[in-house]
């Protein structure tokens, strides 16, 4: 592998198109740190549930905002180092946070002001000065709006809400087809309309359409790219799991 500089990458996209995974070979590629923002709003969400703060689709906004503060999110590597754990307060709460209970509620958290105010200092904290791989709704448009890189991520509902289940399913979590699709094309509405940081591809983000790609052809297609961009090659690439 040639020389890699220390590049801000950013990956956007819609729900459940795979931008965690893409986002985590990417960083493992290039030796960079992989942050999964969502991951952090699911926390909250998840924080904000267990204290009771949300009832049907009101949420106690005084009495979250008075609990962010108390809030630390770090990223921990599995015992294994391949990827990294979302731990809150030091709990690790990866699987938690992937519960359904969680998805019905994580866009509605999302669009609060001072919870996305609270996390985008996090994420920028979290991204130093090291090379990074970050990805989300609103990166490359709020996060990190000058990254290097900006990649925007779509695929269609219908194979989202497919790869989607079978993750569920993977971890035993039960799960219906039809609930999990619309969730993922209600979120697709939240996301996109919502008043703050709505997600959008930025005017400079490259459009990846992985409808019909497996993770290595897009892996293949991201070497590509650092090869066009910043004639970086990468002799050795670790094998990823296919979702």
């Amino acid at each position: 592998m040639s020389s890699i500089p220390q590049l801000v990458i950013a990956v956007d996209g819609h729900s459940s198109c795979g931008k965690s995974t893409f986002a985590r070979a990417i960083a493992k590629m290039l030796g960079y740190i992989h942050i999964d923002s969502g991951a952090m709003y699911r926390a909250v969400t998840w924080r904000a549930l267990e204290e009771g703060l949300i009832s049907g689709k009101d949420i106690h906004r005084e009495n979250l905002q008075h609990l962010l503060p108390g809030i630390n999110i770090t990223f921990v590597p599995d015992s294994a180092g391949d990827t990294f754990r979302i731990h809150l307060n030091g709990i690790d709460i990866e699987d938690f946070i992937r519960e359904p209970r969680v998805s019905d509620h994580v866009s509605d958290i999302s669009a609060l002001r001072e919870v996305r105010e609270f996390l985008v200092q996090q994420q920028r904290k979290l991204a130093g000065k090291n090379g990074v791989v970050m990805d989300g709704r609103d990166i490359g448009t709020v996060v990190f709006p000058n990254a290097d890189l900006k990649i925007f991520m779509t695929a269609s509902p219908e194979i989202r809400a497919m790869r989607r289940f079978r993750e569920l399913q993977e971890k035993g979590i039960p799960a219906d087809y039809e609930e999990v699709l619309r969730n993922i094309e209600q979120r697709d509405r939240q996301d996109s309309s919502r008043a703050i940081s709505p997600l959008k591809k930025a005017d400079d983000a490259i459009l990846l359409d992985n409808s019909h790609m497996t993770v290595s052809e897009q892996m293949e297609w991201f070497r590509n790219l650092l090869k066009e961009r910043w004639n970086i090659s990468t002799d050795n690439h670790e094998e990823v799991h296919e979702h």
